[in-house]
């Protein structure tokens, strides 16, 4: 496991903020349930927190041109406190022009970003930028703790692999008014074979139990929520949007594959499903209450 990294004073959003503390930090920076009894901090006054996941497919809408001002509107259109990217390009290559997309968007919205890659490649030509992939997270808030985490993956850069340990499972504590949550964005296997994701929601649930607070996982799972391998997750987590609508593809969805979900003490005021094309996928919004102070 990658050690965290500890942010000794507030994360300034903007263009000021570029750097955090690490290559992997960059910066411009089921039914719904109540808090249970005996919960520390469950009379407190319940902290709102907007959150939302979105895969945005490097940048291109479905009709497969890139125009990362489309998806940033796509984005602040949510209105979301703290969001879940997946497929997020930084100087990748021609598909999104080599744009540092995390630090981009991050820039466009006024909001800290903590960018997880899930590969780390040589520049594509001598003396450039190394070439990232991964998952990102957005926040208003200020970030307390990052980390990029290591769940098991098959690669899709290296003919011939074997699922292995490698990062990409990106986590923030962020400050929500004096509650710290926990939030975990994910992208899994894609692949027809579910062994991968079986094996990356195992790994997933590990890291999980190892935090305290409130939880929030957001990611494209590749799953519908009845899939044999996310059943372990919705015995810890759940599913803030079941009756929220498809997901993929974002035209005519057929099904509903990109999830929020949330640990028992947090309450889902309301969730849904939001139509764009400004990806393949659709954003899931979901309208959370946080009842428990502190981490």
């Amino acid at each position: 496991m990658k050690p965290r990294f500890r942010f000794r004073r507030p994360v300034r959003r903007g263009r000021a903020a570029a750097v955090l503390l690490a290559a992997a930090v960059l910066a411009a920076a089921a039914p719904a349930t109540a808090a249970g009894a005996g919960v520390p901090g469950a009379h407190a006054p319940a902290v709102p927190l907007r959150v939302a996941t979105y895969n945005i497919h490097a940048g291109a809408g479905e009709d497969g041109v890139f125009d990362l001002d489309r998806t940033a509107r796509a984005v602040r259109d949510l209105d979301a406190d703290v969001i879940g990217l997946q497929e997020v390009d930084v100087h990748w290559g021609p598909r999104s022009e080599f744009v540092d997309e995390a630090r981009a968007l991050a820039e466009k919205l006024d909001m800290r970003v903590f960018f997880a890659p899930i590969y780390d490649m040589d520049p594509a030509a001598p003396g450039g930028e190394r070439r990232r992939f991964g998952v990102a997270v957005l926040s208003r808030y200020p970030v307390l703790e990052a980390e990029n985490h290591e769940i098991t993956r098959l690669s899709t850069q290296t003919p011939g692999s074997a699922p292995a340990p490698a990062p990409g499972f990106a986590e923030v504590t962020v400050n929500v008014k004096g509650s710290h949550a926990h939030v975990y964005v994910t992208h899994l296997d894609y692949r027809a074979n579910p062994s991968v994701r079986e094996a990356q929601v195992a790994d997933m649930l590990r890291i999980l139990a190892a935090d305290h607070g409130p939880k929030i996982l957001v990611g494209d799972f590749n799953a519908e929520a009845a899939a044999p391998e996310l059943a372990p997750l919705w015995a810890e987590l759940r599913d803030a949007a079941p009756d929220g609508g498809g997901t993929y593809p974002a035209i005519r969805p057929v099904k509903r594959i990109d999830f929020v979900t949330v640990s028992p003490g947090i309450t889902v005021a309301g969730a849904r499903t939001v139509a764009t094309d400004a990806s393949d996928h659709r954003p899931v919004v979901a309208d959370l209450e946080l009842h428990q102070r502190g981490s």
